[in-house]
Protein backbone atom coordinates (compact mmCIF):
# COMPACT_ATOMS: atom_id res chain seq x y z
CA UNK A 1 0.00 0.00 0.00
CA UNK A 2 0.96 3.49 -0.79
CA UNK A 3 1.76 5.66 2.23
CA UNK A 4 2.02 9.22 3.14
CA UNK A 5 3.13 11.56 5.97
CA UNK A 6 0.77 14.76 6.42
CA UNK A 7 2.57 17.00 8.70
CA UNK A 8 1.55 21.04 9.37
CA UNK A 9 0.54 22.78 12.49
CA UNK A 10 0.12 25.55 14.77
CA UNK A 11 -2.66 27.32 13.60
CA UNK A 12 -6.15 25.45 12.03
CA UNK A 13 -5.20 27.44 8.87
CA UNK A 14 -2.11 24.89 8.78
CA UNK A 15 -4.38 21.53 9.36
CA UNK A 16 -7.92 22.09 7.63
CA UNK A 17 -6.09 21.51 4.08
CA UNK A 18 -4.43 18.53 5.08
CA UNK A 19 -8.11 17.35 6.25
CA UNK A 20 -9.49 18.63 2.88
CA UNK A 21 -7.51 16.13 1.17
CA UNK A 22 -7.87 12.98 3.36
CA UNK A 23 -11.15 11.72 1.29
CA UNK A 24 -9.21 11.76 -2.01
CA UNK A 25 -6.24 10.29 -0.55
CA UNK A 26 -8.12 7.30 1.37
CA UNK A 27 -10.40 6.44 -2.09
CA UNK A 28 -6.18 6.43 -4.16
CA UNK A 29 -5.18 4.03 -1.31
CA UNK A 30 -3.12 5.45 0.75
CA UNK A 31 -2.08 4.48 4.39
CA UNK A 32 -2.30 8.39 5.39
CA UNK A 33 -0.06 8.86 8.69
CA UNK A 34 0.25 12.68 10.28
CA UNK A 35 3.44 14.06 12.29
CA UNK A 36 2.32 17.44 13.85
CA UNK A 37 3.40 19.32 17.48
CA UNK A 38 2.66 17.25 20.97
CA UNK A 39 0.42 19.02 22.09
CA UNK A 40 -0.24 21.67 19.30
CA UNK A 41 -4.38 22.60 17.69
CA UNK A 42 -3.20 20.05 14.77
CA UNK A 43 -3.59 16.95 17.53
CA UNK A 44 -7.08 17.97 18.25
CA UNK A 45 -8.33 18.22 14.99
CA UNK A 46 -6.62 15.07 13.27
CA UNK A 47 -7.58 12.81 16.28
CA UNK A 48 -11.39 12.31 15.39
CA UNK A 49 -10.65 11.02 11.55
CA UNK A 50 -8.23 7.74 13.38
CA UNK A 51 -5.34 8.73 11.45
CA UNK A 52 -2.10 7.34 13.21
CA UNK A 53 -0.55 10.53 15.01
CA UNK A 54 2.84 11.16 16.00
CA UNK A 55 4.47 13.98 17.72
CA UNK A 56 7.82 15.75 17.84
CA UNK A 57 9.38 18.69 19.41
CA UNK A 58 9.07 22.00 17.87
CA UNK A 59 10.70 25.25 17.93
CA UNK A 60 9.53 28.82 16.89
CA UNK A 61 10.95 31.00 14.56
CA UNK A 62 10.35 34.29 15.95
CA UNK A 63 11.04 37.74 14.75
CA UNK A 64 11.83 39.41 17.56
CA UNK A 65 14.14 39.21 20.61
CA UNK A 66 13.33 36.58 23.33
CA UNK A 67 14.54 34.17 25.83
CA UNK A 68 13.72 31.42 23.86
CA UNK A 69 15.48 32.49 20.59
CA UNK A 70 17.92 30.86 22.37
CA UNK A 71 16.79 27.49 23.54
CA UNK A 72 14.19 26.75 20.63
CA UNK A 73 16.83 25.92 18.23
CA UNK A 74 17.66 23.09 20.49
CA UNK A 75 14.24 22.33 20.44
CA UNK A 76 14.36 22.07 16.32
CA UNK A 77 17.38 19.64 16.43
CA UNK A 78 15.73 17.34 18.67
CA UNK A 79 12.39 17.67 16.22
CA UNK A 80 14.18 16.72 13.25
CA UNK A 81 16.30 13.93 15.35
CA UNK A 82 12.78 13.10 16.06
CA UNK A 83 11.02 13.01 13.10
CA UNK A 84 14.05 11.01 11.32
CA UNK A 85 13.48 8.17 13.20
CA UNK A 86 9.04 7.94 12.59
CA UNK A 87 10.12 8.47 8.91
CA UNK A 88 12.69 5.56 9.36
CA UNK A 89 9.84 3.90 11.31
CA UNK A 90 6.50 4.54 8.41
CA UNK A 91 8.95 4.26 5.48
CA UNK A 92 6.20 7.02 3.35
CA UNK A 93 6.91 7.25 -0.40
CA UNK A 94 5.96 11.02 0.03
CA UNK A 95 5.37 13.74 2.64
CA UNK A 96 3.06 16.76 2.36
CA UNK A 97 3.72 19.82 4.47
CA UNK A 98 0.99 22.68 5.02
CA UNK A 99 3.35 24.68 6.88
CA UNK A 100 4.10 26.40 10.36
CA UNK A 101 6.95 25.63 12.35
CA UNK A 102 6.48 22.14 13.07
CA UNK A 103 6.70 21.13 9.34
CA UNK A 104 10.66 21.99 9.04
CA UNK A 105 11.84 19.15 11.15
CA UNK A 106 9.59 16.94 8.95
CA UNK A 107 10.39 18.20 5.81
CA UNK A 108 14.44 18.26 6.48
CA UNK A 109 14.38 14.78 7.53
CA UNK A 110 11.95 13.50 4.75
CA UNK A 111 14.81 15.35 2.46
CA UNK A 112 17.66 13.53 3.98
CA UNK A 113 15.87 10.27 3.78
CA UNK A 114 15.26 10.96 0.14
CA UNK A 115 11.06 10.77 0.47
CA UNK A 116 10.20 13.28 -1.78
CA UNK A 117 8.07 16.02 0.25
CA UNK A 118 5.07 19.03 -1.45
CA UNK A 119 4.65 22.16 0.79
CA UNK A 120 1.69 24.28 0.18
CA UNK A 121 2.06 27.90 0.54
CA UNK A 122 -1.42 29.38 0.92
CA UNK A 123 -0.27 33.17 1.46
CA UNK A 124 1.37 35.72 -1.11
CA UNK A 125 4.21 35.85 0.28
CA UNK A 126 5.90 32.14 2.11
CA UNK A 127 5.84 32.14 5.87
CA UNK A 128 10.02 31.72 7.17
CA UNK A 129 9.14 27.77 8.21
CA UNK A 130 8.07 26.90 4.26
CA UNK A 131 11.26 29.62 2.98
CA UNK A 132 13.58 26.85 5.24
CA UNK A 133 11.74 24.07 3.80
CA UNK A 134 11.20 25.04 0.10
CA UNK A 135 15.02 24.05 -0.74
CA UNK A 136 14.02 20.54 0.32
CA UNK A 137 10.59 20.52 -1.40
CA UNK A 138 9.80 18.56 -4.86
CA UNK A 139 7.06 20.85 -5.67
CA UNK A 140 5.83 23.71 -4.10
CA UNK A 141 1.66 24.45 -3.68
CA UNK A 142 0.66 28.01 -4.18
CA UNK A 143 -2.84 30.14 -3.98
CA UNK A 144 -1.72 32.88 -6.13
CA UNK A 145 0.10 33.55 -9.01
CA UNK A 146 2.36 36.38 -8.01
CA UNK A 147 3.94 33.81 -5.15
CA UNK A 148 4.77 31.47 -8.32
CA UNK A 149 6.59 33.91 -9.89
CA UNK A 150 9.02 34.14 -6.59
CA UNK A 151 9.56 30.54 -6.43
CA UNK A 152 12.13 28.30 -7.89
CA UNK A 153 11.01 27.73 -11.54
CA UNK A 154 10.46 24.18 -12.04
CA UNK A 155 9.10 23.75 -8.47
CA UNK A 156 6.20 26.28 -8.10
CA UNK A 157 2.36 25.07 -9.06
CA UNK A 158 -0.38 27.44 -8.51
CA UNK A 159 -3.42 24.58 -7.12
CA UNK A 160 -5.54 26.87 -5.01
CA UNK A 161 -6.20 25.91 -1.44
CA UNK A 162 -7.98 22.44 -1.13
CA UNK A 163 -11.69 23.43 0.23
CA UNK A 164 -13.50 21.03 2.58
CA UNK A 165 -16.28 19.12 1.16
CA UNK A 166 -18.58 19.30 4.09
CA UNK A 167 -18.73 22.37 4.53
CA UNK A 168 -20.93 22.95 1.46
CA UNK A 169 -23.56 20.87 3.23
CA UNK A 170 -24.34 23.04 6.09
CA UNK A 171 -27.64 22.93 7.39
CA UNK A 172 -29.25 26.48 8.23
CA UNK A 173 -31.98 25.39 10.62
CA UNK A 174 -29.31 23.32 12.67
CA UNK A 175 -27.36 26.37 12.93
CA UNK A 176 -30.04 28.69 14.16
CA UNK A 177 -31.44 26.09 17.00
CA UNK A 178 -27.48 25.76 17.52
CA UNK A 179 -27.52 28.96 18.37
CA UNK A 180 -30.39 29.45 20.31
CA UNK A 181 -31.89 32.59 18.09
CA UNK A 182 -35.46 33.80 18.47
CA UNK A 183 -36.04 36.32 15.71
CA UNK A 184 -35.45 35.46 11.94
CA UNK A 185 -32.69 38.05 10.66
CA UNK A 186 -29.68 37.98 8.54
CA UNK A 187 -26.79 36.55 10.28
CA UNK A 188 -23.28 38.22 10.68
CA UNK A 189 -20.32 35.26 11.57
CA UNK A 190 -17.35 36.70 13.27
CA UNK A 191 -14.18 34.42 13.20
CA UNK A 192 -10.71 36.15 14.88
CA UNK A 193 -8.82 32.90 14.04
CA UNK A 194 -8.10 29.80 15.86
CA UNK A 195 -6.24 31.95 18.79
CA UNK A 196 -9.16 35.11 18.58
CA UNK A 197 -8.38 38.15 18.18
CA UNK A 198 -8.78 41.28 21.18
CA UNK A 199 -8.99 43.50 19.08
CA UNK A 200 -11.44 42.53 16.71
CA UNK A 201 -13.61 40.65 19.98
CA UNK A 202 -13.95 44.35 21.21
CA UNK A 203 -15.01 45.93 18.26
CA UNK A 204 -17.74 43.93 17.77
CA UNK A 205 -19.28 43.79 21.24
CA UNK A 206 -18.81 47.37 21.56
CA UNK A 207 -20.96 47.51 18.51
CA UNK A 208 -23.19 45.16 19.20
CA UNK A 209 -25.93 47.01 19.99
CA UNK A 210 -25.95 48.62 16.65
CA UNK A 211 -25.71 45.37 14.94
CA UNK A 212 -28.13 43.30 16.57
CA UNK A 213 -30.67 45.84 15.06
CA UNK A 214 -30.02 44.42 11.72
CA UNK A 215 -28.47 40.94 12.56
CA UNK A 216 -28.22 37.86 14.48
CA UNK A 217 -24.51 37.75 16.06
CA UNK A 218 -22.27 34.54 15.65
CA UNK A 219 -18.97 35.34 17.21
CA UNK A 220 -16.11 32.74 17.02
CA UNK A 221 -13.74 34.52 19.55
CA UNK A 222 -11.06 31.69 20.15
CA UNK A 223 -9.68 30.25 23.27
CA UNK A 224 -10.52 32.38 26.35
CA UNK A 225 -12.18 35.16 25.00
CA UNK A 226 -15.69 34.09 26.01
CA UNK A 227 -17.08 37.07 27.93
CA UNK A 228 -19.83 36.14 30.43
CA UNK A 229 -21.66 39.46 30.01
CA UNK A 230 -22.88 38.68 27.01
CA UNK A 231 -24.72 35.22 27.55
CA UNK A 232 -27.90 34.55 27.52
CA UNK A 233 -28.37 36.70 24.96
CA UNK A 234 -31.28 35.61 22.31
CA UNK A 235 -29.94 37.88 19.14
CA UNK A 236 -25.91 36.97 19.69
CA UNK A 237 -23.62 33.27 20.15
CA UNK A 238 -20.14 33.21 21.40
CA UNK A 239 -17.95 29.85 20.66
CA UNK A 240 -14.61 29.79 21.52
CA UNK A 241 -14.17 27.32 18.77
CA UNK A 242 -16.63 25.55 16.09
CA UNK A 243 -15.45 22.06 14.83
CA UNK A 244 -18.47 19.81 14.00
CA UNK A 245 -20.94 22.40 13.53
CA UNK A 246 -18.85 24.80 11.34
CA UNK A 247 -20.65 23.67 8.31
CA UNK A 248 -24.22 24.86 9.52
CA UNK A 249 -22.91 28.30 10.73
CA UNK A 250 -21.27 29.02 6.97
CA UNK A 251 -24.81 27.72 5.56
CA UNK A 252 -26.48 30.38 7.59
CA UNK A 253 -24.01 33.28 7.40
CA UNK A 254 -25.12 35.94 5.19
CA UNK A 255 -22.01 38.35 5.86
CA UNK A 256 -18.86 37.48 7.27
CA UNK A 257 -16.33 39.45 9.56
CA UNK A 258 -12.99 37.58 9.13
CA UNK A 259 -9.39 37.88 9.78
CA UNK A 260 -6.96 37.46 6.58
CA UNK A 261 -5.13 34.39 6.89
CA UNK A 262 -5.41 32.59 2.90
CA UNK A 263 -7.34 29.44 4.38
CA UNK A 264 -9.96 31.11 5.86
CA UNK A 265 -11.13 33.78 3.06
CA UNK A 266 -10.17 30.94 -0.11
CA UNK A 267 -13.24 29.03 2.30
CA UNK A 268 -15.11 31.77 2.48
CA UNK A 269 -14.87 32.72 -0.99
CA UNK A 270 -15.92 29.29 -2.65
CA UNK A 271 -18.79 29.08 -0.26
CA UNK A 272 -19.55 32.56 -1.82
CA UNK A 273 -20.12 34.67 1.40
CA UNK A 274 -19.55 38.21 1.38
CA UNK A 275 -16.66 39.37 3.89
CA UNK A 276 -15.35 42.28 5.76
CA UNK A 277 -11.58 41.32 5.91
CA UNK A 278 -9.67 42.57 9.04
CA UNK A 279 -5.98 41.83 8.68
CA UNK A 280 -3.30 41.46 11.29
CA UNK A 281 -1.24 44.27 11.15
CA UNK A 282 2.13 44.38 10.56
CA UNK A 283 3.06 45.20 14.24
CA UNK A 284 1.54 41.47 14.50
CA UNK A 285 2.56 39.76 12.05
CA UNK A 286 5.08 39.82 8.23
CA UNK A 287 2.58 40.99 6.60
CA UNK A 288 0.67 38.28 4.73
CA UNK A 289 -2.78 38.95 6.12
CA UNK A 290 -2.14 42.22 4.67
CA UNK A 291 -1.05 41.35 1.65
CA UNK A 292 -4.35 38.67 1.49
CA UNK A 293 -6.87 41.04 2.28
CA UNK A 294 -5.32 43.63 0.02
CA UNK A 295 -5.84 41.15 -3.10
CA UNK A 296 -9.24 40.05 -2.52
CA UNK A 297 -10.43 43.48 -1.64
CA UNK A 298 -9.00 44.85 -5.26
CA UNK A 299 -10.50 41.81 -6.62
CA UNK A 300 -14.03 42.45 -5.42
CA UNK A 301 -14.15 39.55 -3.69
CA UNK A 302 -14.02 41.50 -0.21
CA UNK A 303 -13.79 44.81 1.73
CA UNK A 304 -10.80 45.57 3.37
CA UNK A 305 -10.48 47.25 7.05
CA UNK A 306 -7.31 47.91 8.73
CA UNK A 307 -7.12 47.36 12.17
CA UNK A 308 -5.85 50.31 12.91
CA UNK A 309 -8.37 52.20 11.03
CA UNK A 310 -11.23 50.10 12.85
CA UNK A 311 -13.40 51.78 15.38
CA UNK A 312 -16.66 51.16 15.95
CA UNK A 313 -17.81 53.43 13.86
CA UNK A 314 -16.01 52.05 10.73
CA UNK A 315 -16.55 48.88 11.79
CA UNK A 316 -20.63 49.24 11.38
CA UNK A 317 -19.83 51.38 7.97
CA UNK A 318 -17.75 48.28 6.27
CA UNK A 319 -20.36 45.68 7.61
CA UNK A 320 -23.24 47.69 6.38
CA UNK A 321 -22.29 48.29 3.24
CA UNK A 322 -20.31 44.70 2.13
CA UNK A 323 -24.33 43.86 2.99
CA UNK A 324 -25.74 46.63 1.24
CA UNK A 325 -23.47 45.29 -1.62
CA UNK A 326 -23.52 41.82 -0.88
CA UNK A 327 -24.83 40.57 -4.65
CA UNK A 328 -22.13 42.33 -6.31
CA UNK A 329 -19.75 40.55 -4.08
CA UNK A 330 -21.33 37.10 -4.81
CA UNK A 331 -21.45 38.05 -8.30
CA UNK A 332 -18.05 38.22 -8.24
CA UNK A 333 -16.81 35.11 -6.27
CA UNK A 334 -18.86 33.85 -9.23
CA UNK A 335 -17.01 34.56 -11.95
CA UNK A 336 -13.81 34.17 -10.13
CA UNK A 337 -11.76 31.59 -11.60
CA UNK A 338 -11.08 28.28 -9.05
CA UNK A 339 -9.00 25.45 -10.09
CA UNK A 340 -9.71 21.77 -8.70
CA UNK A 341 -7.42 22.08 -5.86
CA UNK A 342 -7.62 18.80 -4.50
CA UNK A 343 -7.23 16.64 -7.81
CA UNK A 344 -4.45 19.08 -8.08
CA UNK A 345 -2.20 18.62 -5.14
CA UNK A 346 -2.96 14.35 -4.94
CA UNK A 347 -2.24 14.36 -8.96
CA UNK A 348 1.03 15.76 -7.98
CA UNK A 349 1.57 13.62 -4.77
CA UNK A 350 0.57 10.56 -7.37
CA UNK A 351 3.38 11.80 -9.72
CA UNK A 352 6.15 11.67 -6.69
CA UNK A 353 5.06 8.39 -5.49
CA UNK A 354 5.34 7.31 -9.36
CA UNK A 355 9.02 8.63 -9.70
CA UNK A 356 10.14 7.33 -6.73
CA UNK A 357 8.94 3.63 -7.96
Amino acid sequence: MKKIVLTGGGTAGHVTPNIAILPKLSELGYEIYYIGSKDGIEKKLIEDFGIPYYGVATGKFRRYLSARNLTDPFKVVHGLNEAGRIIKKLRPDVVFSKGGYVSVPVVLAADALKVPAIIHESDMTPGLANKICIPHATYVCCNFPETAASLPEGKAIVTGTPIREELFAGDRKKAYDFCGFKEERPTLLVIGGSTGSVSVNNAIRGSLNELTKTFNVIHLCGKDNLDPAYEGRDDYAQFEYIKQELADLFALADIVVSRAGANAICELRALKKPMVLIPLPLAASRGDQILNAESFDKQGLAKLLREEDMTNETLLSAVSDVYTHRDDFIQKMETASESDSISMITGLIESCVKQDA
